[in-house]
């Protein structure tokens, strides 16, 4: 076979999972098009499939297999090569090879740059065996990205790995210790990335920042270097760990221009004796006094947090707990879990696991709590203008849809606006007219006078 063989071939990328999968795939795009490949939106079209997969969860586990085997369906078509990559292999390839029978290739989380020397085996064993090249690749940080967001946004990640060692959490057992990556490729990546409405930082915890490759947390130096360039004109932090949040970080959010005042701080409960079975270091007293810390700094912040519920022996008191602290915390945004049993995990080997309807019904509980709160909050900004960027068009609800600086994309809720016209990644000013328990709605002033004058 021609040594340049995928120059013929078109491939169609699956991602997974969170942002920071994103990323990675990203990055597989462009090492793709580095070597003159052709990605496609067209499934029908491709030759290759990449699944990137994400395996965080049992349900995300479930997803990615029936993802490769929806993909391996298409097979009566154009696919000749299924490649799985990612978490999922990188932690289960031994129970993949010979089980998940439908994918050609697997690669693992740092091996992006081998996909098409593993094809290359594929193609010339004729895919009689499963190419397993998990382990391979140079971990090296890749340069180079194929964007997949609506391309006023983009996400930046600065790290990969944890060493925060959360009892439920497979996250160290799949990417291994916290890795920051380099402060200068990083600055180049995000200059490289063309004219951004808002940057994106995300890792599985972006407070840690430097303290494993310079001995020193260079987090605040980061957000300097990237603020000072052009092309970057709004900064958001997502995935803080509580306990690092410090002073300097609040006061950085609050007096650099480009940061949004906006904290993504995964508490995942209140109470102190599930907080220690966690393995997370904070207590309630501290988790409330960190937010009241912030919003006296910062009086316009937004907050958004996430919860599991039903950890292992968490009692029905502890639940009510947790739903007190959170109309006590009135957080802006929060995400709610039901607790998940995960292999090789220390929480999996606890006793007192609850019932999955007992963590459903708990998760639903929070939910209607947190939809109170919300609802009551989004109703203060009716009547008000508020500057929102333009993320594009709802067709289904025939108006513009844009979000605020209090709103994260796709995790929180959204501003749908009429205007005589909008373009995706400007920024407008929105007359508020109504809210529900998620979403704001309103229009410019510019629609609002050519209404009333029809």
């Amino acid at each position: 076979m021609n040594s340049d063989f995928w120059k013929d071939k078109h491939f169609y990328i699956v991602s997974l999972g969170c942002d920071k999968n994103r990323v990675d795939s990203e990055k597989l795009m462009g090492v793709l098009a580095a070597n003159g490949c052709r990605l496609t939106d067209d499934v029908e079209e491709a030759e290759i499939i990449v699944v990137n997969t994400c395996a965080f969860l049992n349900a995300a586990r479930k997803e990615a297999i029936e993802t490769v085997i929806a993909c391996n369906a298409r097979r009566r078509g154009k696919l000749e090569k299924l490649v799985v990559t990612g978490c999922l292999p990188q932690k289960f390839v031994g129970e993949l090879r010979g089980n998940l029978t439908e994918a050609d290739v697997f690669l693992g989380i740092d091996d992006y740059d081998k996909i098409l020397d593993a094809l290359a085996r594929s193609y010339a064993e004729g895919g009689r065996t499963q190419i397993d090249m998990v382990g391979c690749g140079s971990g090296k940080f890749l340069r180079g990205r194929v964007l997949s967001t609506a391309g006023h946004y983009a996400y930046l990640k600065i790290a990969d790995g944890c060493f925060n060692r959360c009892t439920y959490c497979l996250i160290p057992k799949i990417r291994g210790r916290y890795r920051s990556y380099p402060m200068e490729e990083l600055v180049g990546e995000a200059a490289a990335l063309g004219e951004l409405s808002e940057l994106i930082l995300v890792a599985q915890d972006v407070t840690r920042y430097g303290e494993d490759l310079y001995g020193e947390n260079r987090l605040t130096e980061l957000l300097r270097r990237l603020s000072a360039l052009d092309n970057i004109a709004h900064i958001r932090l997502l995935y803080c760990y509580p306990e690092a949040v410090s002073d300097e970080l609040i006061a950085e959010v609050r007096d650099n221009p480009k940061l949004l005042h906006y904290f993504d701080i995964p508490l995942q409960h209140s109470e102190d004796r599930i907080l220690k079975l966690m393995n997370r270091k904070g207590t309630r007293a501290e988790y409330l006094a960190l937010l009241q810390k912030i919003r006296r700094a910062i009086p316009d912040v937004s907050l958004r947090s996430t919860f599991i519920c039903g950890f292992p022996t968490e009692s029905e008191e502890e639940h009510g707990a947790l739903a007190e602290f959170l109309r006590e915390a009135q957080l802006d945004n929060c995400g709610f879990f039901a607790y998940s049993k995960e292999p090789d995990t220390a929480a999996a080997r606890l006793k007192g696991h609850l019932p999955q309807a007992v963590k459903n019904r708990r998760v639903q509980a929070l939910y209607a709590i947190q939809k109170d709160i919300s609802a009551q909050k989004l109703a203060a900004a009716v009547g008000t203008t508020v500057r929102v960027v333009c993320d594009g068009v709802d067709y289904e609800k025939e108006c513009f849809v844009g979000r605020s600086y209090k709103s994260a994309p796709d995790i929180d809720g959204k501003v749908y606006f009429h205007s005589l016209h909008a373009v995706q990644g400007e920024e407008y000013d929105i007359n508020i007219k109504k809210a529900d328990s998620y979403d704001l709605y309103g229009c410019t002033k510019e629609y609002e006078d050519e209404e009333t004058t029809v």
